[in-house]
């Protein structure tokens, strides 16, 4: 399996704002080769820092070319993100089904995003061997450049390495004895308060009240809250007894 990472190519991107949205998608998933054909304010571009929100190097990074196949030239699987175009038959994949070739394929690959509002036109589009579609709803197929991004960025991230996010450890459960501990001392106490009633309904209403208690899975510091609770209310019971 190739560990390449492809490189993210923006044609023609229009905003500074988007550039750097673009590259905090792209290293959130562990990518940072940029590169940006004629970007149309030029660069570097004082808006792209503040949207990158800590993404510098990607932006540190990046290269800027003039046309497309120069951007390119060095990449052996060039993949366009586009609907598909009338006219030009080539494989059609998801990113997902991208993101696995580009793991399996020798050399670089380039994923190419056209412009904000017109996308790639079909000269571009001819540049690449295979289109990426998202699927999306047919009724609103709008996607901001930096989302086509991370969609495409986070389906690599799955053939590689990252840090998954923060977990926080559980208490492990607690062992049936001390299930059980807490169990009697809440069945004792309601046998003395009478709450089982009528008699004949009591089994049922054991079975129910163990049956809700061992749906969680108690660790033993929660099981000894409830008991705590427990202990004070029989105390403050007995407390109004005297």
């Amino acid at each position: 399996m190739s560990n390449t990472q492809p490189a993210i190519v923006l044609v023609q991107p229009q905003l500074g704002e988007n550039i750097g949205k673009a590259a905090r998608a792209m290293l959130n998933f562990g990518l940072t080769d940029l590169r940006l054909v004629a970007p149309r304010d030029g660069w570097p571009n004082p808006s792209a820092g503040p949207a990158a929100s800590g993404a510098d190097l990607v932006l540190e990074r990046a290269r800027v070319y003039e046309t497309v196949p120069e951007a390119v030239a060095d990449c052996t699987h060039v993949y366009a993100t586009t609907v598909r175009k009338r006219g030009i038959t080539k494989p059609v994949v998801t990113p997902e089904a991208a993101a696995r070739d580009i793991h399996v394929e020798p050399g670089r690959s380039a994923i190419l995003f056209g412009r904000e509002r017109s996308g790639l036109d079909v000269e571009e589009v001819a540049l690449a061997r295979t289109i990426i579609t998202v699927p999306i709803n047919p009724e609103f197929g709008s996607l901001n450049l930096a989302q086509a991004v991370i969609l495409v960025a986070y389906e690599w991230s799955k053939g590689v390495a990252l840090v998954s996010p923060t977990t926080v450890d559980l208490d492990p459960p607690a062992p049936q004895e001390a299930f059980e501990g807490m169990y009697t001392q809440l069945d004792t106490m309601l046998e003395a308060s009478g709450f089982y009633f009528p008699p004949d309904r009591v089994p049922a209403t054991k079975r129910t009240l163990r049956n809700l208690l061992t749906k969680p899975g108690w660790s033993t510091q929660e099981l000894r809250t409830v008991r705590g609770v427990l202990s004070a209310l029989d105390g403050r019971k007995l407390r109004r007894r005297n």
